[in-house]
């Protein structure tokens, strides 16, 4: 089962490396859109309590846990070309199992999610963080976390979904919603309906934990008291995690590709 797991894993790096037009996409989509929205929002937003927050300082972190949703969608988007062309249905036959299919390609999609976030950590500076303030140790583990989530997920929608049409209208229903909804592009309101589903929302505490690795020991109260605890972050993105693979993994044993 390990080498198999390790065969599928190496298999999506080198067709990610092999795809010039995927690397440059996959990369510079999200610089546009945090170059783009910031320079049409910055002069307008205000954080409660910090007047001199800058919104691409306030929307990096959200940027960061984008490109982990985004490589999901279009790195397990190539698990229904594969059932297609043939490939799945020789790799379900072959010595590996199922589960080892299932997790090769979401360790496949993690590691590509990791790999274009610490690319995009290049632009620290511009988003005004020091990189001595930086807590690397919880940063690289929360954004490795984020990509085996929602790369998971990505394999557990891709499993039942027979078209890309078809798995992109659900993630657009299901995960994009969920990245709005969390905090990452504006603050949300802690009470209410918004309150609620920020509480309730995985990726509430995966922004807030990046957010919070950024700065390391020097997160400003203001910021820090807009968010969620420390610990309840770990838990609540490990036990997240934990689940959706389990899920993944158990659809792909008991459904044919």
């Amino acid at each position: 089962m390990r080498r198999a797991v390790s065969v599928l894993w190496w298999r999506d790096i080198v067709r990610f490396v092999r795809q010039p037009s995927r690397l440059s996409g996959a990369f510079m989509q999200p610089i546009i859109l945090w170059v783009v929205i910031s320079a049409g929002l910055r002069s307008t937003f205000t954080f409660p309590g910090m007047s001199d927050l800058d919104y691409l300082e306030y929307f990096f972190p959200g940027v960061l846990v984008m490109m982990a949703l985004f490589t999901a969608i279009f790195s397990t988007m190539s698990l229904i070309e594969d059932r297609h062309a043939g490939f799945m249905q020789a790799a379900l036959v072959g010595p590996g199992t199922r589960s080892a299919v299932a997790l090769g390609k979401i360790l496949g999609g993690a590691t590509l999610a990791l790999i274009q976030s610490l690319l995009f950590m290049l632009l620290v500076p511009l988003a005004g963080f020091s990189w001595g303030a930086i807590d690397w140790v919880a940063l690289l583990m929360m954004l490795a976390l984020c990509g085996l989530a929602m790369t998971a997920a990505g394999v557990a929608l891709a499993w039942w979904v027979d078209s890309t049409a078809g798995y992109h209208g659900l993630m657009s229903v299901l995960l994009l919603p969920a990245w709005f909804a969390s905090g990452a592009m504006f603050p949300l309101p802690s009470e209410g309906l918004m309150g609620t589903i920020l509480r309730l929302n995985p990726m509430s505490y995966m922004v807030d934990s990046v957010r919070r690795a950024l700065y390391g020991a020097e997160v400003p109260a203001a910021l820090s008291s807009h968010l969620t605890a420390s610990g309840r972050e770990w838990l609540v993105v490990t036990v997240f995690t934990v689940v959706v693979t389990l899920i993944s993994v158990g659809l792909c044993r008991r459904r044919d590709a």
